[in-house]
């Protein structure tokens, strides 16, 4: 049951990460698009792309929690004792975040507009990044058992960091092909001037999904020096349970940027989700059975089986009535159907 418990909840893990990873990505390429008005038509698409789903994505960081604290209370307390100063300035980031996506939209003086905009794009690169290291803190067995961890070397680290920054890349990565398969999938208009401005755009994003790409492999490959001497258990998992998993992931990947300019919006999009989620799925399975490091397992940190089991049936719930829901809310994204509203 414990075993089962975990499963659901790295469930909403990997969901969190490619959905919640696309949007703080969208925000990486909101800071890096340039000024005011050369990066007004990518700023547009973000926007456009965003706006019905942003908040709906952050369902998964709430199940997240709510499965870790209740299936699993004494690694979520050893966590956040230990972890809380990155825990803390990922949850400012993801607020100021929010604030600053929403008050850009109302906000009439140019200035105003300027900093609600900034703090929308930074927080969104902020927040992956302390995301990253409290995975590389927990992977790398820095959280002891009883909590109360070193607050600095729990997180400054090298597995840590490497963690953050991969989480920075891997969600730019995987924005710029969503935002590539979006701008290719708009109405076409009737105006020669737009058709253009629409196919330069899909070309602008194409050229940050391949830089992304293959700005991520080079870190990736050399994370594999990093994890063989900071976390050897870690890195052994990768290279036998975990190996399918990156495999997949590198295959994805490697497909999304061929077919980048050919494929149908849709595939593409399939193709940098499997890349993201495979790539969190081979994390998760090559840490099994540990929940913390290579000193607490699933089974050792779980609740008791009637709070397992009460737990089970209401996730079983919510992902009835919330799947359903986000299904028809993305496909309706997807269709244009959001746009007036």
């Amino acid at each position: 049951m414990s075993t089962f418990t975990a499963v659901v909840l790295f469930v909403g893990v990997i969901a969190y990460a490619v959905f919640g990873g696309a949007d703080y990505g969208a925000g990486f390429w909101d800071l890096t698009a340039g000024g005011a008005r050369r990066g007004r038509e990518p700023r547009h698409l973000i926007d456009t792309t965003l706006a019905p789903v942003w908040e709906a994505n952050h369902v998964w960081l709430i199940f997240c929690l709510v499965m870790l604290w209740t299936g699993f209370p004494t690694a979520f307390a050893a966590m956040t004792t230990t972890l809380y100063v990155p825990l803390g300035l990922a949850a400012l980031g993801i607020v100021v975040r929010g604030s600053g996506f929403a008050f850009r939209k109302v906000v009439v003086h140019t200035e105003q507009q300027r900093v609600t905009g900034a703090a929308f794009a930074t927080s969104s690169v902020i927040t992956p990044f302390f995301l990253g290291t409290v995975a590389g803190g927990i992977a790398s067995g820095r959280v002891p058992a009883d909590g109360h961890g070193d607050a600095i070397t729990s997180w400054i680290n090298p597995t840590s960091l490497l963690g953050g920054g991969l989480a920075v890349l891997v969600c730019a990565f995987v924005a710029a092909v969503f935002l590539t398969a979006e701008a290719r999938n708009r109405p076409v208009p009737s105006a020669e001037l737009e058709r253009r401005q629409i196919a330069d755009l899909g070309r602008w994003f194409g050229r940050r999904a391949r830089a992304s790409a293959v700005v991520t492999g080079v870190v990736a490959l050399a994370g594999i020096a990093i994890l063989h001497a900071d976390s050897p258990r870690l890195f052994d998992g990768l290279l036998s349970r975990g190996l399918p998993f990156v495999l997949v992931s590198g295959v994805c990947g490697v497909a999304a940027l061929v077919l980048l300019g050919r494929a149908a919006p849709r595939l593409l999009q399939g193709l940098a989700i499997t890349a993201a989620g495979t790539i969190v799925a081979g994390w998760g399975v090559a840490q099994y059975p540990y929940v913390l490091g290579t000193h607490v397992t699933i089974g050792e940190a779980a609740a008791p089986a009637p709070t397992l089991w009460a737990l089970t049936i209401v996730a079983a719930v919510a992902f009835v009535i919330v799947v359903p829901s986000l299904v028809l809310l993305f496909s309706l994204q997807q269709r244009d159907q959001l746009r007036s509203h």
